[in-house]
């Protein structure tokens, strides 16, 4: 190797700089995505070093909204194989290929099957990137490392016709397949995965709603896995709820809660707040009672014919005396009627939160909670600064896309936006460094404690709900101990690692594991042979 390379020696600094000047450079943010995936191939310290340099920056380029695009472009902008693509004609020797990885000693799989990507919705083989940015989340917030990561597509189709006729489409050109056919392959991927790593966590992701459900509950005793548009979204609108709570001084217990848009993020934001009130003593009954939920045909009731996912927030319509037609049962009459306190949006109908609905609010509450998540920003179903000049800036705002801080009457209003960053990765590093045998409920809870305890007080006072994504390293660890002692008193850790949280020192024992598991992105030193 003498002589192979220039004499000098430039530092990981200088290269981050130099890395950063040349991403600057680039015209677009989907030029700058492929310049930071295609320094991931070729020197990931250095990648993962410029990403940690700037990460709120960077986040939005590796992830959302970027991301979006390059899984729209991901056959003409192919360049290097990442990841794993299970198909139909592959599947059948899905241990086999897996066990190619066995040496990489894979800790965490995110898994999709292409279909509900961010709002895109069916994307083909080009929904891995969604797998490739999560994982470099994982990385900069966890410290997994990235040789201990997988990003999967389970590639059953396409019923994108813009896909199907695209001559450069790198995926299984096949119409998606469905019924038991689905459910076979889903199967045959799992029974692989469970068998090759059984240790691993595995994230499912971006499957279609009615799917997200059946599989994360399918395979909630088989594999240690979660859904992360489920209950990572949960968590994190959660942990917004409960810094919100901490602002206004109330109890969670003393809310009534309406989620617009019934979906997977809908559906597990109501899972995780029933959680959560169940923790604090409210009874199940008493606290389903407590969660209202709306689709495209108005609040959710028993009486309605129902797909499963849904019916476990049904409304009784017997005790709901002002519920006489079907009118009654729309947006700003349930608020309304049923004294909603905190409105979260996820429905992606744009300006749905309007004026009256808003003043509806404020009629149950002087600080209203209002929450519109939808994603991209123009199907948010309220803007901040409308939000706070309704309010006369009494309202605690959270939002899905980024939002600048807003002025009102001389004061600044910081906008927190509730993205899923704060939650999976810090849920995967507990998990794994409590060896736990599955992923509870509870860990999502614990989770949102976690993330809502980051706020300092200064930043509640500025209308802040969650922590900004330049803490996202911190909060990570902070929510990885929470996670572990959870695991730890729930009785699923492993006993090698932990015989009982009775022990003094098992969260002494716990935070050491932790800080082992992470990977810091810095080159070992040169050692003279």
């Amino acid at each position: 190797m003498v002589a192979m390379l220039p004499p000098a020696v430039r530092s990981l600094e200088d290269q981050v700089e130099n890395s950063r000047v040349k991403v600057e450079a680039k015209e677009s943010d989907i030029e700058r995505f492929v310049y930071i995936r295609s320094l991931f191939d070729r020197n990931v310290t250095l990648a993962h070093a410029l990403i940690r340099s700037d990460i709120s920056r960077y986040m939005s380029i590796i992830y959302t909204p970027t991301v979006g695009y390059a899984c729209q472009q991901y056959s003409s902008m192919f360049r290097s194989a990442n990841g794993l693509h299970f198909h139909p004609g592959n599947i059948d020797q899905a241990e086999n290929v897996l066990r190619r990885f066995q040496q990489r000693d894979i800790r965490v799989a995110v898994v999709t099957d292409n279909h509900g990507i961010l709002g895109l919705g069916d994307q083909g083989a080009g929904g891995i990137a969604i797998c490739l940015g999560k994982l470099m989340l994982y990385t900069q917030g966890a410290g997994i490392a990235p040789w201990h990561c997988l990003p999967i597509s389970l590639d059953v189709g396409t019923d994108n016709e813009e896909l199907l006729n695209d001559h450069e489409y790198l995926g299984w050109r096949h119409r998606r397949i469905t019924g038991d056919q689905y459910i076979d392959f889903i199967r045959r991927f799992a029974r692989a995965f469970r068998n090759v790593f059984p240790s691993a966590l595995c994230q499912w992701e971006d499957f279609s709603k009615q799917n997200a459900f059946a599989i994360r509950d399918t395979f909630l005793h088989d594999l240690i896995s979660f859904n992360d548009d489920i209950q990572g979204t949960g968590a994190v609108a959660l942990a917004a709820i409960y810094t919100a709570m901490r602002i206004k001084q109330e109890p969670l217990a003393k809310q009534k809660f309406l989620i617009h848009g019934a979906g997977a993020g809908g559906i597990g934001i109501a899972e995780q707040i029933l959680t959560a009130l169940c923790a604090e003593g409210v009874p199940e009954e008493e606290a389903r009672q407590q969660i209202f939920t709306l689709d495209s045909r108005g609040i959710i009731t028993t009486d309605r014919e129902l797909l499963p996912y849904k019916q476990k927030f049904a409304q009784d319509p017997a005790v709901l005396d002002w519920l006489r037609e079907e009118q009654d049962g729309q947006l700003e009459n349930v608020v309304k009627k049923a004294g909603i306190t905190v409105l979260i949006g996820t429905s992606g109908q744009p300006g749905c939160f309007s004026k009256e609905v808003v003043l509806s609010v404020m009629e149950h509450t002087d600080r209203p909670v209002i929450m519109p998540l939808s994603n991209p920003t123009d199907h948010a179903e309220a803007v901040p600064a409308d939000l706070y000049s309704w309010t006369n800036g009494r309202a605690l705002v959270g939002t899905g896309s980024p939002f600048p801080d807003v002025m009102f009457e001389g004061r600044a209003f910081s906008v927190a936006q509730a993205n899923n960053v704060f939650v999976f990765p810090g849920v995967g590093l507990g998990t794994l460094a409590s060896g736990s045998r599955a992923v509870l409920p509870e860990f999502f809870t614990a989770a949102a404690g976690a993330v809502s305890s980051c706020v300092s007080p200064v930043a509640m006072k500025d209308g802040a709900l969650l922590p900004p994504v330049t803490d996202l390293a911190q909060v990570s660890l902070k929510v990885a101990q929470a996670v572990g002692e959870a695991a730890i008193e729930a009785g699923v850790s492993r006993p090698c690692a932990f015989s009982s949280f009775q022990h003094h020192n098992d969260s002494v024992r716990l935070q050491r594991l932790i800080r082992h598991f992470c990977w810091q992105p810095a080159y070992l030193p040169l050692v003279a042979m």
